[in-house]
């Protein structure tokens, strides 16, 4: 899994209850065909990455069908979480 692309924003509290800085990634994907992950319609990413004193760390994410945005019921290997974070983290301000 490669990380080829993004769209981010960073979510407004408007009361003020929640810590730290909130961002909602959309990844785009390339999955290799050999991957039971991988969809000829594209696979993307939706993560909400967080920033906070504590540190930064990813609250939610679920993978879609970049097409139809369609739900697809995968989780992260250590390993990707780990990239994605890594990710995260150095494009939240752009």
């Amino acid at each position: 899994m490669n990380i080829t692309g993004h769209e981010v924003e960073k979510l407004e509290d408007p009361f003020g209850l929640l810590s730290g800085d909130r961002y909602e990634f959309f990844l785009e994907l390339d999955v290799d065909e050999e991957d039971e992950l991988y969809s000829e319609k594209g696979v993307g990413l939706k993560v909400i990455f967080v920033s906070d004193d504590g540190g930064d760390k990813i609250s939610s994410y679920y993978f879609y069908e970049r097409e139809s945005e369609k739900v697809l019921d995968f989780a992260l290997e250590e390993d990707e979480q780990e990239l994605v974070l890594t990710y995260c983290r150095q494009h939240r301000e752009e």
